[in-house]
């Protein structure tokens, strides 16, 4: 006589998910592969997010890979392996996209705020200070503002309003009137013709009207027709409308003589 083995076939009964392993002659016990949970004859797939959420972080998703195995990815808004997440900080990087004359605060997961600081105005992406300022952050005003530091000219530093035209560096560093200006004395004066007090006009203001008067006394004559806004029928308004907090800035083409 030979022994009866119980596993011989379909498993001995047991689960396809199931080892089947002999005992005594005839008789079988079924134990459920690793990853499977059952009884042997009846196998279910270990689903191990469905406990503790997987062994990972309260802020992360688990997704079950296999049998009893997942994986661990931290939600939108935290940063980690999975099993550990930390909430990121939208503003703890490059100021959260904010102007670097911004407050950045954190709101919600995946949003944040940008405000202006004081004294500064703007959308907090941009956000800009008073207009004397404001001539030292852009190339094509910079070489203005450095004519008026170097005569102490400081009027625009005021509360205003002010409007301002504002020759293009490139156009007052190649005009060759400037250097005899500054020698006969009279630069002070030129640089104040570009300048209107207790007045913050915008472009659609200054469609609208004709002449206006100078810090420096003399009036500066205005036409626009053809989409173009022209100052004593020669200098062209070829920028507009930045704002600071005390006033406004126009860039022009070409220097106005009183």
């Amino acid at each position: 006589c030979s022994a009866i083995d119980a596993c011989k076939t379909s498993n001995g009964g047991c689960s396809a998910k199931a080892e089947c392993r002999r005992t005594t002659p005839g008789n079988r016990v079924c134990i459920c592969n690793a990853g499977y949970t059952g009884d042997g004859i009846v196998c279910i797939e270990i689903n191990p997010c469905l406990e503790n959420n997987g062994g990972c972080d309260r802020n992360a998703e688990c997704t079950q890979t296999g049998p009893n195995q997942a994986a661990c990815n931290c939600l939108k808004g935290y940063s980690g392996d999975g099993k550990r997440c930390t909430y990121i900080s939208l503003c703890s990087q490059n100021n959260g996209g904010c102007s670097e004359f911004a407050i950045c605060n954190d709101t919600e997961l995946t949003e944040r705020t940008c405000t202006c600081k004081h004294n500064y105005i703007g959308d907090g992406f941009k956000c800009r200070g008073n207009i004397f300022q404001e001539l030292l952050r852009d190339s094509n005003t910079s070489r203005f503002y450095f004519h008026l530091e170097a005569l102490s000219i400081r009027d625009i530093a005021g509360p205003g309003p002010f409007t301002l035209f504002v020759p293009r560096t490139d156009v007052l560093n190649s005009d060759p009137r400037v250097k005899n200006w500054i020698a006969k004395g009279v630069m002070a004066q030129v640089l104040r013709y570009h300048m209107v007090g207790c007045a913050s006009l915008l472009y659609n203001d200054l469609t609208t009207i004709t002449n206006i008067t100078s810090l420096h006394g003399d009036p500066i004559h205005i036409s626009y027709s053809q989409n173009s806004l022209v100052l004593n029928n020669k200098a062209e308004v070829i920028l507009s409308d930045a704002v600071g907090t005390n006033g406004v800035i126009h860039i022009i083409n070409q220097i106005l003589v009183p």
